[in-house]
Formats: C-alpha cells, structure tokens, sequence
C-alpha cells in the first residue's frame, strides 16, 4: 500500500489545522458556533483515515485529543468563567458559561498536529513552553482584533499574562506526554519516521 509522503504529509496536517482555526475563529465572529465544530470533525476523520497508518500511532495522537480537550476546557473555561475574556460564539460552551465547542474543537484539532507538522515542539519540552507562551496569546490577540472572535478584558495584560501562562504549560504537558507515550509503544516521536524505509 503507497504512503502519503512525508513532505505531503505535512502540509496536510498544518493547511488543515489552518483551515479548522480559520473556520472556528471567522464563524465564531459572526456568532456562529458550528463552522469550527465541522471543520475540526472533517480534519479528525481525515487525520484519522490517512494522516498516520499506525495503529499505535494512531492510539497516541487520540490521547492527545482527549487530554487536548480537556486543557482547553479547564484553560479556556477558567477564563471566561473569571471574566478575563468573553467569547464570541459561545451559545454552547462546556460548562456552562465556560469554554465555548468552537475554541474546543481548534484544541482537539490542534493536539493532532503535534506529532506531524509541529513535531519540533515535542523534540524540546522547553521550547514547547516557550512557543505556547508567546504565540498562544497572540492567536488570542489576532481572533480578537481581525474577527471580534476573542474579547481580551482591560486590563489587557491580566488575560495575556493568564493564557501565556496556560498555553506554556499546555504545550508543555502535551510535549512531556507524546514523549512518554511514544517511549512507552516504541514508537518515534515524529509521526512520518516510520514512514521513511
């Protein structure tokens, strides 16, 4: 059976998280809950069908998801909840008044990138934390001032200072945890070097 190759692998896996992020955010904008909730399930089922052919491989990248979805969940929740932020969008959120689906449905999308297209992050836990601490915020920032997605209550800096903290822990945790999981199944870390023989 032909492989996907490694470098088309890629490409899939990071245009297709772009298109769920585009998708979840302009929806969200427009108080539209479900767009991101489509696109997340449409990049899932494909990343699942033909985004890694190992079963164990598979196995990890499901883990990421579930434990993905349940950082956003306390992350996301915590900070609608607490007032730092308010989410556009959020007729559904898990709990109620927490975290709303389409920011959950980015998170689960997100998680299946980490052993193919962001794959450097789980190589080096330290600098998973320092991605997730800079750029989390500013994708933040980014929904909120293109799309209204994302509402960062003044003082700015206390939200920030908040999801900085959170997604470099997220991505930490999330990087620790790939590693352990792929040690513990033998498996490589990135998701395409078995692909290479």
């Amino acid at each position: 059976m032909r492989t996907i190759p490694p470098a088309v692998s890629f490409w899939i896996n990071a245009v297709g998280y772009q298109i769920v992020w585009f998708a979840a955010i302009i929806g969200a904008g427009r108080g539209l809950w479900w767009p991101g909730l489509i696109a997340a399930a449409i990049f899932i089922l494909q990343h699942i069908a033909i985004g890694n052919r190992h079963a164990s491989g598979r196995a990890i990248d499901l883990r990421l998801l579930a434990v993905a979805i349940v950082i956003g969940t306390l992350l996301d929740g915590t900070v609608a909840r607490s007032g730092l932020a308010d989410y556009a969008g959020d007729a559904v959120t898990l709990p109620s008044g927490g975290a709303p689906l389409w920011i959950l449905a980015m998170w689960a999308s997100f998680a299946l990138t980490l052993r193919h297209s962001m794959f450097i992050l789980i190589k080096r836990p330290p600098i998973a934390f320092v991605v997730g601490a800079v750029f989390g915020p500013l994708a933040y920032l980014g929904a909120g001032r293109a799309w209204s997605a994302v509402i960062l209550n003044a003082p700015q800096w206390q939200p920030l200072a908040a999801l900085s903290f959170g997604w470099g822990v997220a991505l930490l945790v999330l990087a620790l945890l790939v590693r352990h999981w792929s040690a513990s199944l033998k498996m490589p870390i990135h998701a395409d070097a078995h692909r290479a023989a």
